[in-house]
């Protein structure tokens, strides 16, 4: 293998769960879109953290809390300089769903008012369109969705028609968790500026998967889940231009989100422990900077290249199968480590039963994003997701499975 390629069966044995047999065989687990399985790495930061200095963080002065804090605070640096960030744009949330509704409810509450406009687009996980649909029906503004064609690509005249109505906001994933599709979010994001626009990004199907600057991409709020990229549950990422973080209310009040606090009022703490209200998921914080070490001992270049080799593949195995439907694009540059199908009048259920008699993790059903569902004519799609420790063999197990369950139903 060449040393620029990664070798899942080498990543495999940082990762203790695939020791472990599913009715008798091997875990073959796709359904990374969901959920990462962690490595050995990750495990050992949070049980060194339990062991060995469990302390409440920004609240003592005794060596244990001064130990927590400042893994806690060093994970924050490594996060933001993981996404080119500075480290005091960098908010911990418990997932991407908190933080995109941080987004809408510290700025969309304040800054929304009656006829203006929210821009979206009908590929969104559910964590980005209701946090957007409560915000209207508070302030009486006005929901736009920019449609994807049969490929499932956002239809570029589209983009520009509804930039034109002026916008306050726009909220788009960088990649579906469906289709697959990796949008060109650098240039929505310049043509929402141009137009005044503020932006925000839902990368949790981008951040584990490829490398991305904020900076590079000017968006103004950026939001990501930690267990999406190797890193434990209960943790997620709000990237914030530190101006606008700085003028935002906070999302949640409490302990630790303050300077001061009377009787009559409180003042606000320094950024970003402002929008970090009560005791945080210290461990899982640990855990999440663990996570980054392992991804930036890799390459994150390195990840994407072994994505997109795998997804090749997986594409051409599963296009031989009779009466499979794939979702999405097929242009490799536009697609990420995503694959959904539908195959002949099998419901993506009984498929997934089947397939997990055989060892085999996917997912079914409609994804958070029902609505894509809708423009899709379906109400569910089987879904398979890779990562890292997937590789070829895994690919052919599961098409495999799929010729099994065209035999259970006489296909």
């Amino acid at each position: 293998m060449c040393p620029d390629q990664l070798d899942p069966e080498i990543i495999k044995q940082d990762f203790p769960i695939f020791k472990r047999r599913v009715y008798g065989k091997p875990l073959i687990y796709l359904d990374n879109a969901a959920t990462t399985q962690k490595p050995r790495q990750v495990v050992e930061a949070i049980r060194e953290f339990y062991e060995n200095y469990n302390a409440n963080v920004h609240r003592g002065v005794y060596k244990l809390s001064v130990e927590a804090t400042e893994a806690f605070e060093n994970a924050r640096a490594k996060v933001a300089k993981f996404i080119n960030a500075k480290d005091s744009e960098i908010v911990f949330t418990k997932n991407a769903t908190e933080a995109l509704n941080l987004v809408a409810y510290s700025w969309g509450l304040c800054n929304l008012k009656r006829g203006d406009r929210i821009l979206l687009t009908e590929m969104e996980h559910h964590s980005n369109i209701v946090p957007w649909q409560l915000v209207a029906k508070h302030t009486g503004a006005v929901v736009d969705y920019i449609p994807i064609n049969e490929d499932g690509l956002l239809v570029d005249e589209d983009v520009d028609r509804l930039l034109n109505l002026g916008p306050k906001i726009v909220s788009i994933t960088q990649a579906s968790n469906v289709l697959g599709t990796i949008n060109n979010v650098k240039e929505i994001v310049g043509k929402a500026h141009r137009v005044g626009a503020i932006t925000v990004v839902d990368a949790a199907q981008s951040v584990p998967h490829m490398q991305v600057d904020v900076k590079d991409l000017d968006c103004d709020f950026l939001a990501f889940s930690g267990h999406k990229a190797l890193g434990p549950l209960g943790v997620g990422v709000l990237y914030g231009k530190r101006d606008l973080l700085k003028e935002m209310n906070p999302f949640l009040g409490g302990g630790d989100m303050i300077s001061r606090v009377s009787l009559s009022g409180a003042e606000w703490n320094e950024l970003p422990w402002k929008f970090e209200a009560g005791t945080s998921s210290v461990a899982d914080v640990i855990g999440l900077g663990a996570a980054v070490d392992y991804l930036n001992s890799l390459g994150m270049g390195r990840v994407r290249a072994h994505e997109v080799k795998l997804t090749e593949y997986a594409l051409k195995r599963l296009s031989e199968i009779s009466d499979i439907r794939i979702y999405g694009p097929m242009d490799l540059d536009k697609r990420g480590a995503v694959i959904s199908f539908n195959l002949s009048s099998i419901h993506p259920h009984d498929l997934a039963t089947i397939l997990d008699e055989e060892g085999i993790a996917i997912r079914a059903g409609h994804h958070c994003a029902m609505p894509l569902m809708t423009k899709l004519g379906v109400t569910a799609t089987a879904r398979a997701s890779f990562y890292i420790y997937n590789s070829e063999t895994d690919i052919d197990v599961l098409v495999e499975g799929l010729y099994k369950a065209r035999r259970i139903f006489k296909l």
